[in-house]
């Protein structure tokens, strides 16, 4: 059985703008929960626009952002799943500096469905049509009351999927001896060897941000400038 690699240097693994989309989605997915079985629907829409900055921004910065954010430098095809798949049951930590190929595929299930979350919640109205998304007026009472449906039972699919990511992290600890909390937390994780990283400069940041939250804004404003 070969030696398991000697995690001793401490290397930079993931940007700001990654942990603190992270974290805040963690947050506000929360929120949006609670606001909606409080009723307090002015709440969970606030919510809700800023979910949709948040994932826009997430998007965007998964095409031209830091090299571990990108999802072409994550997002594997099914074989080298399938072959990460078969390593589980191993107890070695994981060697990936980033995402493994399933956690990949896990965080982009996670970001289409709160695109599909954001998108249908702007067109979704409520029984009495007191409460409606920015967009319903563009559709009609019967399909903003089947959108709105819809909305509600994909957070359902949500609420799932975040389930299995949760068990995911706490299987690693457990099993695989694996922390994927506290790099999400610092940006730094023990590797055996530098993966020496790129990281996208500030004003990419701010830039991708401002267009993040325009998009949000309109959107939110009902495409009315």
């Amino acid at each position: 059985m070969a030696a398991e690699p000697e995690l001793t240097v401490r290397a930079r693994l993931w940007d700001a703008p990654v942990r603190l989309v992270h974290w805040s989605l963690v947050l506000l997915i929360g929120f949006s929960w609670w606001s909606a079985e409080t009723e307090r629907l002015q709440w969970h829409r606030w919510s809700g626009y800023a979910i949709l900055g948040l994932v826009m921004f997430r998007l965007m910065w998964g095409l031209w952002g830091s090299a571990n954010a990108r999802f072409a430098s994550f997002v594997k095809g099914p074989g080298a799943t399938l072959a990460y798949l078969r390593s589980l049951p191993g107890r070695a930590p994981a060697d990936t500096p980033g995402h493994n190929p399933l956690g990949a595929w896990s965080v982009v299930a996670i970001l289409l469905l709160l695109v599909f979350q954001v998108a249908t919640g702007l067109f979704a109205v409520d029984i009495d049509a007191f409460e409606a998304g920015p967009l319903s007026d563009r559709v009609s009472f019967e399909t903003g009351r089947a959108i709105s449906e819809l909305h509600e039972a994909s957070f359902t699919v949500l609420q799932i999927l975040v389930a299995v990511h949760v068990a995911a992290v706490g299987f690693y600890l457990a099993w695989k001896r694996s922390n994927l909390i506290g790099p999400m937390i610092t940006g730094y994780r023990r590797v055996a060897a530098d993966p020496k990283l790129t990281f996208a400069p500030w004003w990419k940041v701010l830039a991708t941000a401002v267009a993040a939250a325009a998009i949000a804004w309109i959107l939110s404003k009902g495409l009315r400038l």
